[in-house]
């Protein structure tokens, strides 16, 4: 079993930027994907960034030149850092993490983030 747990939401004004930290209860090099998903209100969860273990990433395209995705597998902890967000960029940010072996899928309970303009 992994645990994730997210960090750093919270409320920006529209230009700003914020940091959401992932923590993970096991090492995340032995995590084949981590990811970043968002589901505003009323819209189903979409993918917003993930990395691989071997450190290729994937960006959803509202958020390309924006957002970046990293980690420190020192700290066990994946970052998503957010850029000139946007109104639309509100909703609640999950954590994912992915393993093959053993087999999981596992979900943070979500961080809240909120852009007013």
């Amino acid at each position: 079993q992994v645990q994730v747990v997210e960090s750093g939401g919270g409320l920006v004004q529209a230009g700003g930027s914020l940091r959401l930290s992932c923590a993970a209860s096991t090492s995340i090099s032995s995590i084949n994907v981590m990811g970043w998903y968002r589901q505003a209100p009323g819209k189903q969860r979409e993918l917003v960034a993930r990395m691989t273990s071997g450190g290729f990433t994937k960006y959803a395209d509202p958020v390309k030149g924006r957002f970046t995705i990293s980690r420190d597998d020192a700290k066990n902890t994946v970052y998503l850092e957010m850029n000139s967000l946007k109104s639309e960029d509100t909703a609640v940010y999950y954590c994912n993490a992915q393993r093959n072996w053993p087999r999981g899928d596992y979900w943070g309970q979500g961080t809240q983030v909120t852009v007013s303009s």
